[in-house]
């Protein structure tokens, strides 16, 4: 690359991603010699961007954190993302956000190109945000804090609260932040217990980088984090009962559709596949059921035909097709009930 403006700027969308890059993979990249890429990285010093760089056969170069955020470069993919996110930020479980995500969309959208202002108006014209719900909400710096912390494998220690009350220091080794619902989840493997946790990231406290890394783990049965969550928010609930379900499609096709919270699939057949809940109560289970997009039949337990079967009634009540109700009404076989 000859223009020396132009390799400037696709040096600095390298050096921008979240990795340390070697010299010979930097000149490889941009069709110049290693001398030319020491360079160019103390031309962007000069500019004010704090790039380290480490020696030795591992060593490299990459973007630090400096005294003022410098100019950041997003192609149009990543300018929509953060436009569509900011947008969005006030429905999010993170304290205070709302007024700061606005004074950052203006920023964002007076320098996006008119392409991408139209595709990002679109967007907002064709879409509503429902209001916040109410419920706890997480701190942005400790966020902003565990997200360096996962990225970097590095050790953290806070103060922990329970459910009941009772609150203690804790050290970890942190895996992945999970958003669900209106909170936000860190899977981490307690280092004092030796034993994977969920922490609800509004419980945590105090929260300290210790600078020391690790080599990261996997999470025990191969899952990933947010199944890993589901689950653990699962075992908590106090449920005892289990629903099988049998889906009426094959499971390459149930299985994008069906989130890996309502259960676990595994196949029956070339046109079917069974759905196996996580326990909970047999109302709960009867309202999710109702979310499958798939047609399908309820195998099992009858608490949960009973459920929906009363489920059903008064969907027919309030849809104006119930009447006077029957004094005697028909039995009904709730094993086999389909939906």
């Amino acid at each position: 690359m000859r223009d020396p403006s132009a390799r400037l700027l696709r040096l600095l969308s390298f050096l921008q991603t979240p990795r340390e890059w070697s010299g010979t993979e930097l000149a490889e990249r941009l069709g110049v010699t290693t001398r030319t890429i020491r360079r160019d990285v103390e031309r962007l010093r000069e500019l004010g961007y704090p790039i380290h760089a480490t020696h030795g056969n591992t060593g490299g170069y990459r973007l630090t954190a400096g005294a003022a955020m410098p100019p950041l470069l997003l192609d149009d993919e990543e300018a929509i993302a953060i436009t569509i996110g900011l947008r969005t930020a006030a429905t999010t479980a993170v304290t205070g956000i709302e007024n700061a995500s606005l004074r950052a969309l203006a920023k964002l959208e007076q320098v996006l190109p008119a392409r991408l202002r139209r595709r990002v108006a679109a967007l907002s014209d064709a879409a509503v945000t429902a209001p916040p719900a109410e419920g706890p909400t997480a701190d942005p710096a400790t966020l902003a804090a565990l997200a360096s912390a996962v990225t970097a494998h590095e050790r953290i220690r806070f103060a922990y609260t329970r459910a009941d009350g009772d609150s203690a220091r804790r050290l970890a080794e942190p895996h992945q932040m999970v958003a669900l619902g209106r909170r936000w989840y860190l899977v981490a493997f307690d280092e004092d217990r030796a034993a994977w946790r969920t922490f609800r990231v509004d419980r945590m406290a105090g929260l300290h980088r210790t600078g020391v890394r690790v080599p990261p783990r996997e999470l025990l049965g191969g899952v990933d984090a947010a199944t890993w969550v589901a689950r653990s928010l699962e075992r908590s609930s106090g449920g005892t009962v289990r629903a099988r379900v049998l889906l009426h499609a094959p499971i390459g096709e149930a299985a994008p559709c069906v989130p890996a919270w309502q259960g676990t699939l595994e196949p029956v057949d070339a046109a079917s596949c069974r759905l196996t809940t996580p326990p909970d109560s047999p109302g709960r289970l009867a309202h999710r059921l109702l979310l499958l997009p798939v047609p399908c039949t309820l195998l099992d337990p009858p608490e949960v035909a009973a459920e929906l079967a009363a489920l059903g009634d008064r969907a027919a009540v309030m849809a104006g097709g119930g009447g006077e109700r029957e004094s005697n009404p028909p039995s009904r076989d709730t094993r086999d009930l389909r939906f």
